[in-house]
């Protein structure tokens, strides 16, 4: 009878951040599949884990690949870890798990952290729509068309940058989306110096410091669509949210939370709404 393959989401900084369903799986299993087997072992050794482990990584031939299929075809079970968060986003495992799953062998999810849906929690930008890039291309032509792709999109974008490439990275980001789109950068996710940066690329990037330190998750606001003011009725909503005793402000950041409008544009509406009231 065909085996299982379990793969568990563990924790993306602080290690009680994992669920109790992934640490019985863990302690059932017949053997962790780990990107590093010395990071994974921390892991193991704070909550009294013992199952053997087995280095598995984006290097693993394709010898090994085909071991590991064989000896779940013939029941093994394993659990497939990544060194944080969850395995296959951004992190080795995909192949392996098409390959398994190729061989009849059962699949299961075992969710979890994300440092994705973690930034997306705390960046205070649109989120009904996102849309993942990992790692932007670090040069050339491929890195312009991914920063245009993301300038161009209506749909917020969350991208990881290492500390040694950020601020190139916001430096891009700053001449390509211009200075009204919002982004937030998110660094040390569940780990004691946590941080939020939120802001424009460039009042990002003066607040950052200078060498950047630990994991960073950027999330970048879609751009605005900026609905035509006959498409609404903006005179009744400035009627209501004056009841609600919104300021000026207050009225151009709803426009920009909940309609996704460019801020200049909602700013010179609301104060066009104003006038045509008092008149």
């Amino acid at each position: 009878m065909p085996g299982r393959l379990s793969v568990v989401a563990t924790p993306i900084g602080c290690l009680e951040d994992i669920t109790l369903r992934a640490l019985r799986i863990l302690r059932e299993a017949d053997l962790i599949l780990a990107e590093d087997t010395r990071h994974t072992r921390t892991l193991c050794s704070k909550h009294d884990i013992h199952t053997p482990l087995r280095s598995f990584h984006a290097h693993t031939n394709e010898d090994k690949v085909d071991l590991l299929v064989a000896e779940l075809a013939d029941g093994a079970h394993y659990a497939m870890v990544s060194d944080a968060g969850t395995p296959v986003v951004s992190d080795p495992g995909a192949y392996l798990i098409s390959r398994a799953a190729d061989a009849g062998i059962e699949i299961e999810a075992i969710p979890g952290p994300s440092a994705v849906l973690a930034a997306l929690c705390v960046a205070g930008l649109p989120v009904r729509r996102f849309v993942f890039e990992g790692f932007l291309p670090r040069s050339g032509g491929e890195r312009t068309r991914a920063l245009a792709r993301i300038t161009e999109s209506p749909i917020t974008a969350v991208l990881f940058e290492s500390p040694h490439r950020i601020h190139a990275t916001l430096a891009d980001l700053d001449r390509t989306l211009g200075g009204d789109r919002r982004i937030a950068l998110c660094r040390e996710l569940t780990k004691m110096h946590e941080q939020t940066i939120r802001g424009t690329a460039a009042e990002v990037r003066s607040r950052l410091s200078d060498p950047a330190r630990g994991e960073i998750t950027v999330v970048i606001e879609g751009r605005p669509a900026d609905a035509p003011v006959e498409d609404i009725d903006l005179p009744s909503l400035v009627t209501e949210w004056k009841r609600e005793g919104l300021s000026t402000k207050g009225m151009t950041q709803r426009l920009q939370r909940d309609l996704g409008w460019n801020r200049n544009a909602a700013y010179q509406a609301i104060l066009d709404a104003l006038k045509h009231e008092q008149s």
